[in-house]
């Protein structure tokens, strides 16, 4: 499964590139070597490039254009199964908690959290350590529980806003290299040299139009998926929330669910002062 995903994204990622570049390049002519003496003149015939071709038009900025679409679908393809409520909390191990609750088994209940790794069973781990310290803190739990969840996600969907910026930055820097290189050689060869001047230009056109193309959809993942996690993390608040209403905090009070070990002690001064007074 691993494997196959591995290949889907590099396939992707080889044809969003390339794809790209075809879609916004417009197709190079050239003409045939000027007619004998009173032949007609040849029609100009369309020179044909392979994508290969594009690939090294754009110079050496295609390179990291191209790690950067990588990331792009890599990125995309995880966040979207991330930010899902189903993966993030789900319906089995719903379910089963639900079931935990009902009859008073929490120990179990923080067993089987602990046994189960989602978003849902953390949020429901730490909450369940806390239920002997009462409501208040059960509840200040869950809030930084939350929290942390939507953090973590959130930051690895920042990479795509990174990605949005960085590739125009990049085409652009291709764009002022080309155009360093066509005019050092204007600057030789002169304006009678077309030929000499089209890969300069084509490797402007190229590193721009590419790192646009992923810069686009970077943004329009970017906002997409922040939409959607903000979505799931509403449902799994309601989710865990409706787990801890009404608990019974009174018969829980002082209760330890978890397996956290304490390390806070009496100060070692209080038991000075018992043992001086005994």
């Amino acid at each position: 499964m691993t494997n196959l995903f591995s290949s889907v994204i590099r396939v992707a990622a080889f044809g969003l590139v390339l794809a790209g570049n075809l879609a916004v390049v417009a197709p190079v002519l050239g003409q045939e070597p000027a007619p004998a003496a009173g032949a007609a003149p040849a029609a100009p015939t369309k020179v044909e490039h392979t994508l290969m071709d594009r690939f090294h038009e754009g110079g050496w900025v295609m390179y990291p254009i191209t790690a950067c679409s990588v990331a792009l679908i890599w990125l995309t393809v995880d966040l979207w199964m991330r930010t899902g409520l189903a993966k993030m909390a789900p319906k089995a191990q719903v379910a089963q908690m639900q079931d935990l609750f009902r009859s008073g088994d929490y120990v179990g209940a923080y067993q089987f959290a602990k046994a189960n790794n989602s978003s849902f069973s953390d949020v429901a781990r730490v909450a369940l350590s806390f239920v002997g310290d009462g409501e208040e803190a059960v509840e200040n739990a869950l809030f930084t529980e939350l929290n942390k969840v939507n953090a973590t996600i959130t930051t690895r969907i920042n990479y795509l806003s990174v990605i949005g910026v960085c590739t125009p930055m990049i085409g652009l820097t291709g764009t002022v290299t080309g155009m360093m290189s066509a005019f050092a050689t204007l600057g030789t060869s002169g304006v009678g040299d077309p030929s000499k001047l089209s890969g300069a230009i084509g490797e402007v056109l190229i590193a721009t139009a590419s790192g646009l193309f992923i810069a686009v959809p970077a943004f329009m993942f970017f906002y997409f998926l922040r939409n959607r996690l903000q979505s799931s993390m509403t449902g799994l608040q309601d989710i865990v929330g409706a787990l801890f209403r009404k608990m019974p905090y009174g018969h829980l009070k002082d209760a330890h669910v978890g397996e956290e070990e304490f390390y806070a002690a009496m100060p070692n001064w209080v038991n000075a002062d018992a043992n001086a007074q005994a």
